[in-house]
């Protein structure tokens, strides 16, 4: 009976209680819910690309960052005007 109360006690321990469970499953579900590409679905559009002229989410090398998304604009325009 001793082993027995053990036995239980130890694969108690390593099970987490349900609520802990549901609510890590609840968190992490809000997180994947981003917004879709519409140029590929497959893929999540980049959020710092909202609000810009032509977005269609569409950057599957992942090449614009927050921090460089003006300038690439402006190289775009420049180099556009060029050809």
């Amino acid at each position: 009976s001793l082993r027995m109360i053990s036995l239980v006690s130890a694969t108690a321990a390593f099970q987490a209680p349900a609520a802990s469970v549901r609510h890590v499953a609840a968190q992490h579900s809000a997180v994947s819910m981003m917004v879709k590409s519409k140029a590929l679905p497959f893929l999540e559009s980049p959020a710092h690309l909202e609000g810009m002229i032509g977005n269609v989410g569409f950057d599957p090398m992942g090449l614009s960052t927050p921090q460089n998304i003006k300038w690439m604009r402006e190289a775009e325009l420049k180099h556009g005007r060029v050809a």
